[in-house]
C-alpha cells in the first residue's frame, strides 16, 4: 500500500480532512493535479487577472448546449479557495431545514446545524477566522466565539455602515479568514479573486494543508490528475490511476477520498464507470452529476457623483435582512461587500475605456448579491466525447430579482442616487456544488451523513459535491466542517487498532 489514506484534491475539503486525520499518526497522501502558486509580477495586476486570465485552466468545458467555454476553476495546491474572497461563514441554522422558496422547496439536510455546530466552531479555529457574533440577528448559536476580532472597516465603510442602518437595514462584519495587515503588505489591493502567494489570506493551503503537513506522516504529491477509480470484486476502491509527467502511476490505500471539486469529484466517477459501476461509480443512486448548483449572484454599483469611495480593500460588510422568511414572504438571500473594485479591474472585465472605468469605480461601492439555487436533478454534470459538460438549470431567478430590486431600493434611500446591476453569466463559478448529494436514502443520495459513498464503503467525498443544498451564504466553512465531522468518523471506525 502507498498510504492509509488517498485523499484526491488539496482544496477546502481535502486539506481540512488531511488537518484532522494527521494527528492519528497514520499515513496520508494528499493528491493535487496542479502545482503551488508561487510569487509572480502578476499576483498584483488587475489586467493579467481579470482581463488576460493569467491564473485561469488552459480547459475546456461544453456548456448545455454543447458550446465550448473556458471554465473559471482553477488547479492549484488549495484549489479555488486560492482566489476565493475568504468569506468563512456559517450556513444559518434553518439552512438545514426544508424552506419553501419562490422557485419551489429545498428538501433539508440529514444532519442539523446542531449536528455540525462544534465543527463549525473547530473550522473557524483551524482557519483562524475574524468575525463577531453579536450584530447578525441571523446568525445561528454558537459554543464559542471567534478567536480574532472582525476585520476593520476603512472610513467610507465605516459611513456607509451609518447609511445603511438609516435605510433600515442591520449592516454586519463579514467572518474573515484574512490578516489584513499582513495581506496589505503584499500589495495595496482587495483579496477578493486576488491569487493567494503569501500568508495574508486563510485558504486550503495555508490553513488545513499547512497544519496537515507539520505531521512527518502526510505527504503532498503534485502534477498527479487522476483519470480513474478502480474496484476489486467486493465493490472497494482497490486503486487511483494518476497521470504524472514521469507517465501513468497505480496508487493503493485502504481509503480513498474524493476532493476534486463539484464537477471534477462527479466527472471522475462517471469516467470511472466498470462492468460492475456501468453508470459510474458510487451511482446506483443514478444521482452522481445531478443536483448541480450554482448560486445566483449579481454585482451591484451604488453611486454618488460628488462622492468618492477611497477603500482600498472594502469587503468587511454584509447584509440578511432578505435572507430568512420575513412573514409570509419566503427568502431572497445574502448580500455582502465585494473587494473593491478599481478602475482598472473594471476595464479589464467590462471594456469599458479605461478613463470612463476609473471615474466609475473611484465612486463605487461594490456589492454582492446572492439568491440561492435549487437542487434539480436535471442540472447535472455528464461527459460528452471526454469532456465535462456543465448543464446547470438556473432556478429561483425570481427571488433573486427581488434582492437586487430590494438592494438599489435601499441604496437609493441610503443616499446613491445612480444604481447599477449586472448578473454573473453562467461561465462564472459562483459556488458550485451538489453532485453527489448527502442523504440517508442510498436510492436517493450518493454519500452518508458522514460523506461515506453508499456504494464504496471506503470510499468518502469531502467537497462541495456532497451539499444538499446551496443556501444562500459562501460554503467555504461548511465544507470545511463537514470534512472535521467525516475525518472525526474515520478516526472512530477506520483507525481503531
Amino acid at each position: 500500500m502507498d498510504a492509509d489514506v488517498i485523499i484526491i484534491g488539496s482544496g477546502m475539503g481535502g486539506a481540512t480532512l488531511a488537518a484532522s486525520l494527521a494527528p492519528t499518526g497514520r499515513r496520508i497522501l494528499i493528491l493535487e493535479r496542479g502545482e503551488r502558486l508561487q510569487p509572480s509580477a502578476q499576483d498584483r495586476d488587475p489586467n493579467a487577472i481579470f482581463g488576460e486570465g493569467t491564473f485561469r485552466p488552459n480547459e475546456t468545458w461544453l456548456d448545455g448546449t454543447d458550446k465550448p467555454f473556458n471554465p473559471g476553476n482553477y488547479y492549484y495546491v488549495g484549489g479555488n479557495s486560492k482566489i476565493y474572497g475568504a468569506v468563512l461563514i456559517r450556513y444559518r441554522a434553518e439552512d438545514f431545514e426544508p424552506i419553501e422558496h419562490f422557485g419551489g422547496s429545498t428538501p433539508g439536510w440529514p444532519i442539523s446545524y446542531a449536528d455540525l455546530e462544534t465543527d463549525y466552531q473547530a473550522a473557524e479555529d483551524l482557519y483562524a477566522v475574524r468575525g463577531t457574533i453579536t450584530e447578525d440577528p441571523t446568525e445561528p448559536p454558537h459554543s464559542g466565539g471567534y478567536a480574532h476580532q472582525p476585520v476593520p472597516d476603512e472610513p467610507d465603510i465605516t459611513e456607509l455602515r451609518h447609511r445603511l442602518k438609516r435605510a433600515g437595514l442591520t449592516p454586519c462584519s463579514l467572518p474573515l479568514g484574512v490578516d489584513i495587515d499582513e495581506w496589505l503588505d503584499g500589495g495595496q489591493t482587495t483579496w477578493d479573486a486576488f491569487p493567494n502567494t503569501g500568508e495574508g489570506k486563510m485558504d486550503a493551503e495555508t490553513g488545513g494543508l499547512k497544519a496537515a503537513l507539520r505531521h512527518d506522516n502526510v505527504k503532498l504529491k503534485t502534477g498527479c490528475r487522476v483519470a480513474s477509480l478502480k474496484t476489486d470484486t467486493d465493490g472497494k476502491i482497490s486503486a487511483v490511476i494518476c497521470e504524472t509527467t514521469n507517465g501513468t502511476e497505480t496508487l493503493r490505500a485502504p481509503i480513498v477520498v474524493l476532493a476534486a471539486g463539484a464537477v471534477q469529484s462527479a466527472a471522475l466517477l462517471l469516467a470511472s464507470a466498470n462492468e460492475g459501476n456501468p453508470n459510474g461509480l458510487a451511482n446506483s443512486s443514478d444521482q452522481v452529476g445531478r443536483n448541480f448548483m450554482n448560486h445566483n449572484c449579481s454585482a451591484v454599483l451604488a453611486m454618488h457623483p460628488l462622492r468618492k469611495n477611497r477603500s482600498v480593500y472594502q469587503k468587511t460588510l454584509m447584509v440578511n435582512d432578505f435572507y430568512l422568511k420575513d412573514g409570509n414572504k419566503p427568502p431572497l438571500g445574502n448580500i455582502q461587500m465585494l473587494g473593491k473594485i478599481t478602475g482598472s479591474i473594471l476595464a479589464a472585465s467590462s471594456k469599458l475605456p479605461k478613463p470612463l472605468a476609473n471615474l466609475i469605480a473611484a465612486r463605487s461601492f461594490d456589492f454582492y448579491a446572492m439568491s440561492e439555487d435549487l437542487p434539480n436533478p436535471e442540472s447535472r454534470v455528464t461527459l460528452k466525447d471526454g469532456l465535462i459538460k456543465l448543464d446547470w438549470q438556473r432556478s429561483n431567478w425570481e427571488a433573486h430579482e427581488r434582492l437586487v430590486k430590494e438592494l438599489k431600493r435601499k441604496l437609493k434611500a441610503a443616499g446613491f442616487p445612480i444604481v447599477l446591476s449586472q448578473p454573473f453569466d453562467r461561465r462564472t463559478p459562483s459556488h458550485q456544488c451538489g453532485t453527489a448529494r448527502m442523504g440517508d436514502d442510498p436510492t436517493s443520495s450518493v454519500v452518508d451523513s458522514f460523506c461515506r459513498s453508499h456504494d464504496h464503503e471506503n470510499l468518502f467525498i469531502v467537497d462541495a459535491s456532497v451539499l444538499p443544498t446551496s443556501a444562500a451564504v459562501n460554503p467555504a466553512l461548511t465544507i470545511a466542517a463537514l470534512a472535521l465531522r467525516a475525518g472525526r468518523h474515520m478516526t472512530e471506525t477506520e483507525f481503531v487498532s
